[in-house]
């Protein structure tokens, strides 16, 4: 989430008008608006409509989404994990959604587009995009899911040595979620009755997602593509390991990535089970290439009718 309001931005509002002074009638109407949220939250959406500081912005949102959220599912939000899913993890429909939307709208008094709500899949991208809103800062770019199904497909790494079971990626980096079954392969002798994931497999789920952010994240060279058959590990420096990972538990994975430049890329990572840290890895380095980006059958379709169809037909595995 930004930190700082940029120069210009300091400027535009000391030249500005200061926030307007909160009338007892607006309060006692916000008030009645907020009255099924906790306390907590209603003070927070006063302090944030007394003073318009985006600090106070995490707790109006996060009160809001609770107030629509099945009671049971309550205590998720209470571990302020910004990776929840609306959807999946908090069983928010798309009808809920727009209700919370509206009382947002209302409490901060901001319009918020329908075509903006479909990117917005987590709790950390509602605060993130909130608080790009209110300080007048573009949006960040959407997060890009990838289910199972097509990590499979973009992946050199495959079954039943790929540990990641979804991920998500964003411009700043990427994060993975993988369920220890108890089937493993390797927990039939890591340990003998008494299965551990091997931490060493924790740091392979880590640059395998380090891997998927190269293939589906990183900004490319113009015309290229990385090539997933010369990505390689290279190193891993300033591992540490905090817990004991057994069946049952579910692995949230996060990388960063620190530094990119062909035939390196360099980043961080973590593992979370819950609120534990897992394992951590200052940096983990991978070796890449670029291959020549392929041209698509509807952008060669597209090149067609642009050039009045002049050009030799194209060879394609059907018509070869």
């Amino acid at each position: 989430m930004p930190k700082a309001d940029t120069k210009a931005q300091k400027e535009s509002k000391s030249a500005g008008s200061a926030p307007k002074p909160l009338s007892v009638e607006e309060e006692s109407t916000l008030r009645e608006s907020l009255k099924r949220c906790s306390p907590a939250t209603i003070e927070a959406a006063i302090a944030y409509r007394k003073t318009e500081e985006a600090s106070h912005l995490p707790a109006v949102i996060i009160g809001v989404i609770e107030r629509f959220v099945e009671p049971d599912l309550r205590a998720k939000l209470k571990e302020a994990d910004d990776e929840l899913r609306l959807v999946e993890d908090l069983g928010i429909d798309s009808l809920t959604m727009m209700e919370i939307v509206i009382l947002v709208e209302d409490v901060l008094q901001m319009q918020i587009n329908n075509e903006d709500l479909r990117n917005l899949r987590t709790v950390g991208d509602i605060k993130v995009f909130i608080d790009c809103k209110v300080r007048g800062l573009p949006p960040p770019q959407p997060t890009k899911f990838l289910p199972i199904e097509q990590i499979v497909s973009v992946m050199p790494i495959q079954a039943p040595f790929l540990f990641l079971n979804e991920a998500s990626i964003t411009g700043s980096g990427a994060q993975g979620k993988y369920k220890i079954t108890g089937q493993e392969f390797f927990l039939q002798g890591h340990f003998k009755d008494n299965p551990v994931m091997p931490a060493s497999l924790m740091l392979e789920a880590l640059g395998q997602l380090a891997v998927l952010y190269l293939l589906e994240g990183a900004p490319p060279e113009e015309g290229k593509v990385v090539d997933q058959t010369k990505i390689f590990f290279t190193s891993c420096e300033g591992v540490r390991c905090h817990r004991i990972c057994r069946p049952g538990d579910l692995l949230s994975l996060s990388i960063k990535p620190k530094r990119t430049k062909m035939p390196l890329a360099t980043f961080e990572g973590s593992i979370r089970v819950g609120q534990d840290k897992a394992a951590m890895a200052e940096e983990i380095t991978l070796t890449f290439a670029y291959s020549d980006a392929k041209t698509s059958d509807a952008e060669v379709a597209a090149l067609d009718a642009v050039e009045g169809d002049t050009r030799p037909p194209t060879i394609t595995a059907a018509t070869a």
